[in-house]
């Protein structure tokens, strides 16, 4: 498989065979992935490889209260966990909302979850006195995260970057003795998935490019 077809087919796989990942595999999908660039090439990322079945099980206990945030913002029509509009959404009705499984399951049912954490020492953080949340410290991580997903479609395997975790961060270093120090980026499940998608919708270059200004006249490439 070449790259533009790794680029084009790597989706985000939660159902999976059951059929578990080889150890020689899944060092060579992160002996790719370490190629990632980072901030000053510092590669303060970190993965904890976690095959336990209690301690899935206990990460996906762990998502369930955010994953019930999550899912009742999105019956209300909201964007979920959003930092710019206020949700409408109140806390008896987040506890009411069923823990969505689409969440929580491929925790458990992966046959292998990927832990990424950041050293936060070694970040330039350059957005940190913004009136604003910060963003710029996951372009040290998140690379790594994707090129990981990357070299895992090429393997003919397949996961998906989740975030959820990282609102119960305290929680979830103490199970995996993460030290202070670090953050948690990503939570990646990985296995091989049930069925491989290949047409994936996004925006064309159109939709999401312009010339000169925000909102100018649309790249085209013509």
């Amino acid at each position: 498989m070449d790259y533009q077809e790794v680029m084009r087919t790597t989706f985000a796989a939660r159902d999976f065979t059951g059929e578990p990942i080889p150890d020689t595999v899944l060092y060579e999908i992160l002996d790719h992935a370490r190629f990632a660039p980072s901030g000053g090439n510092r590669q303060g990322g970190r993965v904890i490889v976690v095959r336990d079945a209690a301690t899935k099980d206990q990460m996906a206990r762990l998502v369930e209260p955010a994953s019930k945030r999550y899912a009742a913002q999105v019956a209300a029509g909201e964007n979920p966990w959003n930092p710019v509009v206020p949700t409408t959404v109140s806390e008896e009705t987040i506890r009411q909302t069923p823990v969505p499984a689409r969440l929580t399951e491929p925790l458990r049912q992966a046959d292998v979850l990927l832990v990424f954490v950041v050293d936060l020492r070694v970040l330039a953080v350059t957005d940190q006195l913004l009136d604003r949340v910060g963003i710029i410290g996951g372009a040290s991580i998140y690379p790594l995260v994707w090129n990981t997903l990357l070299a895992a479609r090429a393997a003919g395997f397949g996961g998906t970057l989740t975030t959820i975790s990282a609102a119960t961060e305290p929680q979830v270093k103490a199970l995996l003795e993460i030290p202070p120090s670090f953050a948690l980026a990503a939570v990646v499940p990985l296995g091989r998935p049930v069925k491989q998608l290949t047409r994936l919708k996004r925006l064309t270059v159109e939709e999401f490019t312009f010339k000169e200004h925000f909102g100018a006249e649309r790249f085209s490439g013509n």
